[in-house]
């Protein structure tokens, strides 16, 4: 598709922006026409320009009553057939995860966006946090599948947002989009592309004869088509355990053969799911492993060592789950060390320990709302490579 797109239209090659509003501007132009959510720091900002910018381009922006209510009108409005969001921080998220976990057993693409902040509770509404990474795979009951990317730039959350409308129509699936409050509230000069070579990417909907049609009966792919509304297909959507059919069963077979391609779906896709980002990894001593803004502080210490002849590197996940395991394992396959700096008590390091096995991975933590400095990544690494 050729076209210009209409969130982009009237812009200057260059535009200073935040990160969120490089996310609003990057939802409408991947196919976002509806957006429900509620105000809180610090993604308010996505939403104030949603709420101009989405009547502008056909859509709809509805101001919900509360968390909860905002993730069931997303639901609800991209089961009618149009690409959907919504965005929150920390204690919103937290909210939303019932229904998240609904729309990834029911198979409802949706895109959510959680611009992390200090915690737990309401914590420190305006002071950057990285805190969410495992509940933001983990957060709702049971086992699902479910796709997470973490940005670390103005750019790249435009970019990202896209992908992540593009990767839910995909594969029928919620995808969150996770970064941190610095990310979203600093303001870069970016220029963002008018003319898109490919077409967004649509859902997959049903065809042939309705009275064969099972909503959640797949093929190869382990992706079922979904019901245009008013096309004549019956369907059923229930939170329940249900069958190829949709309705809800019991029956050991049936829960262990549909589970089992809900639980598959993603992993047969990884080369279209996966993103990652290295610098200087091929000689390295020492692998950082981090994202967001602690990834860009990383990318500085990076520059520090190597000045003080350490040869450091950095891994960074684009696509936080799944986790780019097999990457991760090649780009540390020849360091001595692995140092994980993150803004929580671990919880990134605890995944990166868990794929590297024995291999030596050392953490540097700050929870305090403070961002931590590329002097001080470097210096942790440096030591690393002198102890190890």
């Amino acid at each position: 598709m050729n076209a210009i797109d209409p969130a982009l239209a009237g812009r200057p090659a260059a535009t200073l922006m935040s990160g969120n509003q490089a996310c609003a501007l990057g939802a409408i132009a991947g196919g976002c026409r509806f957006f429900a959510g509620y105000p809180i720091t610090p993604s308010s900002e996505i939403a104030e320009r949603l709420a101009r910018s989405l009547p502008e381009v056909g859509g709809v922006f509805v101001q919900m009553e509360d968390e909860i209510a905002s993730m069931a009108a997303v639901i609800g409005a991209s089961m009618g057939g149009v690409k959907s969001m919504t965005a929150t921080s920390g204690p919103g998220f937290s909210l939303k995860q019932e229904n998240l976990g609904y729309a990834a057993g029911a198979e409802i693409p949706c895109v959510i966006v959680n611009v992390m902040r200090g915690g737990p509770s309401t914590g420190m509404p305006t002071r950057p946090a990285q805190a969410d990474i495992m509940q933001s795979r983990w957060g709702s009951h049971g086992d699902y599948p479910i796709i997470v990317l973490t940005p670390w730039s103005v750019r790249e959350i435009f970019d990202e947002t896209i992908r992540a409308f593009d990767l839910a129509e995909r594969f029928r699936t919620p995808v969150v989009l996770l970064y941190d409050q610095v990310v979203a509230q600093l303001s870069e000069t970016v220029v963002l592309d008018v003319v898109r070579d490919t077409a967004l990417v649509e859902r997959k909907w049903a065809s042939g004869p309705p009275a064969d049609y099972k909503p959640y009966a797949a093929g190869a792919d382990g992706i079922p088509p979904m019901v245009r509304p008013g096309a004549g297909y019956r369907t059923h959507t229930t939170g329940l355990t249900h069958s190829e059919n949709g309705f809800p069963t019991q029956n050991p077979e049936a829960v262990t053969r549909n589970l089992s391609r809900l639980f598959s779906k993603l992993d047969l896709n990884r080369e279209a799911i996966d993103a990652w980002h290295t610098l200087g990894c091929d000689d390295a001593e020492v692998v950082i492993v981090a994202i967001g803004i602690t990834a860009r502080a990383a990318s500085r210490a990076v520059e520090l060592c190597r000045a003080q002849g350490v040869r450091a590197g950095l891994f960074r996940p684009k696509t936080l789950w799944p986790f780019p395991e097999d990457a991760l394992r090649a780009a540390t396959a020849n360091a001595r060390a692995v140092l994980v700096p993150e803004l929580n008590a671990g919880q990134l390091s605890r995944e990166v320990q868990r794929i590297l096995g024995g291999a030596k991975v050392d953490g540097l933590f700050r929870f305090n709302g403070e961002p931590l400095l590329p002097s001080e990544i470097a210096a942790r690494a440096a030591a690393l490579v002198k102890g190890a």
